[in-house]
């Protein structure tokens, strides 16, 4: 599969998952159901992924832990905040620059319609490489 077919299942899980459960509760709920969810459509999640800054061959472990990966192509972060900020998309940016991965969504599963609860973002560095 493709990143962005890879997307629009995830999204459409989400949408799925946020009508059965409602918003509001904790990430974690939505994150166990999320990661199991995509298995069960044959897809390969990982969850709670360390991501390292690597600097002049160095490697730094800084605590970063990006949600979801799924496929190793698609960085989920999962949010259930009253509204996104702009630190949260810098946060999914910057799992996507330092994993050197193209495709991540920002999921905040607070919102009253799963749709206004969706970005959607693509790391245009790596386009230029």
């Amino acid at each position: 599969m493709t990143e962005d077919e890879i997307g629009r299942l995830i999204v459409d899980v989400a949408v799925r998952i946020h009508r059965e459960v409602g918003p509001g509760l904790m990430e974690t709920v939505y994150e166990v159901i999320l990661a199991h969810e995509l298995r069960r459509s044959g897809l390969r999640v990982e969850r709670q992924v360390p991501i390292p800054i690597t600097y002049e061959g160095l490697r730094f472990d800084e605590g970063f832990r990006a949600d979801l990966i799924v496929e190793n192509k698609v960085i989920v972060e999962l949010k259930c905040a009253e509204r996104l900020s702009n630190a949260h998309k810098k946060q999914l940016l910057t799992y996507l620059r330092l994993t050197d991965k193209r495709l991540g969504y920002l999921l905040n599963f607070s919102e009253a319609l799963m749709k206004h609860g969706i970005t959607r973002t693509v790391n245009r560095l790596h386009e230029v490489s």
